[in-house]
């Protein structure tokens, strides 16, 4: 999986596509909402998000139930703490970048502790020692540098961003320090086998609530837009704050 040639597609979709027309300027109200909504390449992004929608559907949550069926869910944990842990290099460094001292020093107390007691990750024994995790990307990074999130955009595959995020996300691709120890060592296997299972292996824990979400919501595209725009404010609050959840965030919707 090439995340660039990924994210190029999107940006070729970008500029092939029509951007949803914005109301009448006489119009306050619908000038508002449309703002509001942040989502002037819903038509494109709607595209996108069918796409996304048939291999989600057709691979990744069929995978996901199997995956769930046949792995006790001891292991399952397991699985879920071991590539947490594994983000822990960027998780600090994002930390460090915005400016968050205490945050750096939880991340990195976390990341020994689980490396050691918690044999090599597989078990995250520091936050029932106090040490909670949190979440932090690039994109939060640059959100708290003050950059904006620039319109909705769905990519494919990975879903729900903006271009702030997206281009985040495709800069950790570069900056990954595990990724150039394996590139080195001839292990770039490794790499592919971590990104395919923690993507397995998230999708399997979110299994009920997105279920739930495409059962209660009228537009399951719309809910999802809601969702995931509040979730990000959450979280790019939080990282201003230099606040860190008291729950796991994988346990959370």
């Amino acid at each position: 999986m090439h995340l660039p040639k990924i994210l190029g597609i999107a940006a070729l979709l970008i500029c092939l596509s029509g951007c949803a027309t914005p109301p009448p300027a006489d119009d306050p109200d619908a000038v508002a909402d449309f703002e509001q909504i942040n989502d002037p390449l819903e038509p494109m992004n709607r595209v996108t998000f069918d796409f996304n929608l048939w291999l989600d559907d057709n691979v990744l949550a069929p995978a996901a139930r199997v995956y769930r069926y046949v792995t006790p869910a001891f292991f399952r944990k397991r699985v879920a703490d071991l590539v947490a842990n594994l983000k822990s290099p960027l998780l600090f460094a994002n930390d460090v970048l915005e400016g968050n001292v205490s945050r750096a020093g939880v991340t990195l107390s976390r990341f020994v502790l689980n490396s050691t007691f918690g044999v090599a990750g597989i078990m995250d024994v520091a936050t029932p020692m106090g040490l909670p995790a949190h979440e932090a990307d690039l994109g939060t990074t640059l959100a708290v540098w003050g950059v904006g999130e620039g319109p909705y955009l769905v990519l494919p595959l990975f879903g729900p961003s903006n271009p702030r995020d997206a281009a985040g996300l495709a800069a950790e691709s570069f900056l990954d320090p595990l990724s150039y120890y394996l590139a080195d060592n001839h292990m770039r296997w490794v790499s592919t086998t971590r990104f395919l299972v923690g993507g397995l292996s998230q999708r399997e824990e979110y299994l009920d609530t997105i279920e739930d979400i495409k059962r209660t919501s009228l537009d399951y595209y719309s809910a999802l837009r809601s969702l995931k725009r509040q979730s990000r404010d959450a979280l790019i609050r939080d990282a201003k704050e230099g606040k860190w959840k008291t729950q796991d965030p994988r346990n959370q919707p």
